[in-house]
């Protein structure tokens, strides 16, 4: 499986114990196979280059837990936002993104303002992009590191226009649905 990760160094070993605990899927090192996606994940950086790192996953011998955009996905989520230990025994968790965490909500979504219900409709919004979340050691050693392409500020620039535009829509369709449910 090739695997794909955006940020500011090359990451030849990555380290599944740094970053958020309360993220989607949980604490872990988060990758996507979209390529592309991974591209317009990118950002700039001053004085660092924009690097998207590319992996080979040997999946064989790994425990991996594969979400849709469902119910059991929700409340995965839901849980990891809100603390709750991850029960999960994955090595490898594949899903969709919450769009929330790539479009700009103010947390509304699990602030506690809405219902579960509610929050999940508005978390069904969008399109739909899949991660890949390593969450052990186990994982780590499949993973080999292939290589870091670095992005110049042009191609960053251009891919950042793209998710502008689909934020705008993005964040258009969400408004409409939380006005239709908090007026309900």
């Amino acid at each position: 499986m090739l695997l794909y990760h955006a940020g500011f160094e090359y990451i030849r070993q990555p380290d599944v114990h740094y970053g958020r605990k309360n993220a989607d899927f949980g604490q872990g090192f988060y990758l996507t196979a979209e390529e592309e996606f991974a591209h317009r994940w990118a950002k700039l950086r001053k004085d660092q280059k924009t690097i998207v790192n590319v992996y080979e996953l040997e999946v064989a011998n790994l425990c991996v837990h594969t979400f849709q955009r469902d119910a059991a996905w929700f409340q995965y989520i839901y849980g990891n936002r809100h603390g709750k230990a991850d029960a999960l025994e994955a090595d490898v968790v594949i899903g969709p993104i919450a769009n929330d965490t790539i479009y700009d909500t103010l947390g509304i979504i699990t602030s506690g303002f809405l219902s579960p219900e509610e929050s999940m409709e508005l978390l069904m919004i969008g399109p739909t992009y899949q991660q890949i979340t390593l969450k052990s050691e186990r994982a780590v050693q499949q993973l080999r590191w292939l290589r870091g392409d670095v992005l110049t500020e042009a191609e960053v620039a251009s891919y950042r226009q793209q998710v502008e535009a689909e934020q705008t829509t993005y964040q258009k369709l969400f408004a409409a649905r939380l006005e239709e449910l908090t007026e309900g």
